[in-house]
């Protein structure tokens, strides 16, 4: 190996790749995977407190859902998927963390053809946005730009990864990504607005149908009005409030886009009531399955 290369940190944890549970150091890929050759793969990310996965059914009919939509096959049931995830988090022993699953194309003789898929399972530790994000609210910019499939997540992040350097530049968090002006997601995260007599809207085309956007608005249903229907620019500039939701972030309010600010330019109290719901949903499950996996 050339001295001059830089291996990522040794971080003591394990892994899962291939039946087996190892250290992170000993964990590596034939340079033939799709995955590597092509960016051909799936994957899904869940939250974990201590052995605990949130929403870990949803997460995993996502993942099998995904597989079937890029011709991949999950080489476990979901009930043996769950026995590793239990292991893996057991053997890591971290208190808060996520564990993302990957599925790879496999290892292919042409660098084309798909192969027998490997399988990745790794866990981190990480934390949500800060308070005063949550507090103030994040400004956000858009691009035009549509994935080639939405509903599938795929390990093809190329756009978002592109346009990191925008964003930095434009002292904005995230991209909003729109065609001819009708808005979809972002490249991890999906989207609402509130209009202006409350009622919380979500893209229905064109997106990847998170977990936290199902709970969401699971919980705006019981005490707001609610559709997931078309959402436009024109529609965010009249809005009410904005915000994002995702696995890391629950809801993070948005008050600015591009150059026009959002409702007063404040966090709204439709985002932090939909916030503190879904604070409160995640602690329900951990009390009602005693801090163990469904």
């Amino acid at each position: 190996m050339s001295a001059n290369i830089q291996l990522p940190t040794d971080t003591g944890l394990y892994v899962f790749v291939n039946n087996q549970i190892i250290p992170s150091t000993e964990a590596y890929l034939h340079i033939s995977d799709l995955a590597i050759q092509r960016g051909y793969g799936i994957f899904d990310f869940f939250k974990v407190k201590q052995t605990h996965p949130y929403f870990i059914n949803d997460y995993l009919d996502r993942f099998y859902h995904s597989a079937t939509q890029m011709n991949l096959m999950v080489p476990v049931a979901q009930d043996v998927l769950k026995t590793i995830i239990r292991e893996l988090t057991t053997k890591n022993n971290l208190a808060e963390s996520g564990v993302k699953m990957v599925l790879t194309g496999g290892y292919s003789a042409d660098g084309y053809q798909p192969g027998t898929p490997n399988l990745i399972i790794t866990q981190q530790p990480f934390s949500l946005p800060t308070q005063a994000q949550y507090q103030t609210g994040i400004k956000i910019i858009t691009h035009e730009y549509v994935r080639e499939l939405p509903t599938a997540k795929t390990i093809n992040y190329t756009m978002g990864i592109r346009l990191i350097q925008e964003i930095k530049d434009s002292g904005a968090d995230d991209v909003l990504y729109h065609q001819a002006g009708a808005v979809s997601e972002f490249p991890r995260c999906n989207f609402f607005i509130v209009r202006q007599d409350d009622t919380v809207v979500t893209p229905a085309e064109n997106v990847l149908l998170g977990v936290t956007r199902k709970n969401v608005l699971a919980l705006a249903a019981t005490r707001f009005k609610f559709a997931e229907e078309p959402v436009t620019l024109k529609d965010i500039y009249e809005a009410k409030e904005a915000f994002l939701t995702s696995t890391t972030k629950r809801v993070l309010p948005i008050v600015q886009i591009d150059d026009k600010i959002i409702g007063n330019g404040k966090p709204g109290r439709v985002t932090q009531a939909l916030l503190q719901d879904l604070i409160s949903l995640e602690d329900k499950e951990l009390a009602e399955t005693g801090g163990r996996m469904k």
